[in-house]
């Protein structure tokens, strides 16, 4: 090692010198090589300017795309973790909306086969008319005991019991028990298969629901990694964006 070398590596100072020096001289290295830039030298120097000022607008416009790439990537993300949660509390709602509608189809199954108990049990023929008051208070007792108890146990709409002790609606307690039984049942299946067709339909479209939330669930999570893909980890900590820029399109929901 020659005592230039030594210097330069152990002394601080003589490197930067000749780092300014080759920094100053590089302009015109560049004119020497160039017999274009020797004929017209300031011409040669603004041009040389004018690229180091072009350079510099490059990186840092580079700089703002790969900052806007990686905040275009980010709010996808985040928009897909939002469809992801909507999706499942829409799947969560239409799974309430099938197993309700089984218990509704089950129910409006056990009316239909106490209807057909009922009517068999009144072809055997009962009085028509009432013989006594204390019959008929009897009558009305058994009534509205059995219409409550029914509503309670949401085979008849909360209202059925207003309308029996109204005895409006079909409601009559004049009729023997069996026949009120027949009434009761009869009007139960009615209110049941409604209450089935209700749960039908609100199955139906939980479930339109939870397949539209799911297929944009899918799409934001696929628009989200091809976000993802286009930022690319700069040296420094940085996220730059890759040449290349697509452009993604967030789906509506």
């Amino acid at each position: 090692m020659n005592v230039v070398a030594e210097m330069l590596l152990t002394e601080p100072a003589p490197m930067a010198i000749w780092a300014t020096l080759m920094l100053l001289t590089f302009p015109a290295l560049l004119l020497l090589g160039s017999p274009e830039a020797m004929r017209r030298p300031r011409h040669a120097a603004q041009e040389f300017v004018a690229a180091l000022r072009g350079n510099s607008s490059a990186v840092r416009r580079q700089a703002e795309e790969a900052a806007q790439t990686a905040r275009f990537a980010d709010e996808v993300r985040v928009a897909a973790e939002r469809a992801e949660a909507h999706a499942r509390r829409w799947q969560e709602a239409w799974e309430r909306s099938e197993a309700e509608l089984n218990d509704a189809y089950a129910a409006w199954l056990e009316a239909d086969a106490r209807l057909r108990t009922a009517t068999s049990a009144a072809a055997w023929g009962t009085p028509w008319s009432v013989r006594t008051c204390d019959e008929y208070a009897a009558r009305q007792r058994y009534l509205h005991r059995e219409v409550t108890a029914a509503a309670g146990r949401g085979e008849l709409p909360a209202a059925a019991v207003a309308d029996a002790v109204a005895e409006r609606a079909g409601w009559d307690a004049r009729l023997h028990p069996v026949e009120q039984q027949l009434v009761m049942t009869r009007a139960s299946a009615a209110w049941l298969r409604q209450r089935y067709e209700q749960a039908v339909a609100a199955e139906r479209a939980a479930w339109h629901d939870a397949d539209s939330a799911r297929r944009a669930s899918s799409n934001l999570r696929r628009e989200a990694a091809i976000a993802a893909a286009l930022v690319v980890p700069a040296p420094q900590g940085r996220a730059t964006a890759r040449p290349h820029r697509h452009t993604v399109a967030v789906p509506a929901m």
